[in-house]
Parts: structure tokens; sequence; C-alpha cells
């Protein structure tokens, strides 16, 4: 799994750990039984305070998304996969929801907004990574 951390994005940084890490099992890259990295090891790979890892983790045991193998480590729990899915479909539906009610709100008619949808979504297949897509290497000018 990798993670994708944009600190200008507006969301918490521990929020997108979450997220990423919800998506993830959603998706099926991380699976029932299986351990994440330690507080220690994501700190280091991502560059983050390990506060901020531990603030993640704690969020996503409250979920009870993962949950603490005694001397092993943290482990994805057993029926977090259709819980995950549901909480991905929510999170976007809400997403989508406040981009509309903007779109409606600024004038915009139901056609050209599904229009717009359309043209965006055809734009955009492909081409986004995944949470199991290996990071980008920048390539130096």
């Amino acid at each position: 799994m990798f993670f994708s951390i944009d600190p200008s994005d507006g969301v918490a940084i521990y929020d997108q750990i979450v997220r990423q890490v919800k998506f993830a099992i959603a998706e099926g890259t991380l699976r029932p039984g299986q351990l994440l990295p330690s507080v220690r090891q994501l700190s280091q790979q991502l560059a983050i305070n390990p506060n901020t890892i531990g603030r993640a983790y704690q969020q996503l045991q409250a979920d009870e998304v993962i949950a603490t193998l005694r001397g092993r480590g943290l482990t994805v729990c057993a029926g977090a996969t259709e819980r995950c899915r549901e909480l991905r479909r929510t999170l976007i539906a809400e997403r989508l929801r406040f981009a509309l009610a903007e779109a409606l709100h600024g004038g915009l008619p139901a056609a050209e907004i599904r229009a717009m949808v359309e043209t965006e979504l055809d734009g955009l297949a492909g081409t986004v990574p995944t949470v199991a897509s290996p990071p980008e290497r920048a390539v130096p000018p």
C-alpha cells in the first residue's frame, strides 16, 4: 500500500491516512488479518510526526477497522472490508453532494451538470492512481 499525503490538501494529515487505509481495505489492498506498518515505520516512510500516525491509528481502532494483535502490531479487523466499502461510498456521496449543490446554487441547469460530470469522468478515466498504485517517481527536468 502506498500513501499519498498532501499537506496543502485542506484535509488533516491524520485524516488523509485514515481515509487511505479505509480505501485500501475497501479496495482489497489491505485484507483482514494483514499487519499495518508500525507507527515508527510509517512516520519514517512518510516523514511525518509519529504522533500524527498514532492519531490516525487510534481513529481507525475507534472505527473498528484495525485492532491490536498482542505482541505483533496492528492488524485489519475481520469484517472491516464491507464496513470500509460503506464508509467509502458515504464519504464520496457526501463530497459529490456538496459539489453538485454548489453547481445548482450557482445556477447551472441539471443537464449541464450531468454533461460536466461525464466529461470530467471520461477525462480522468485511467489517469488517477488508486491506493494500490505505486507513487510516481519525479523525473528531474
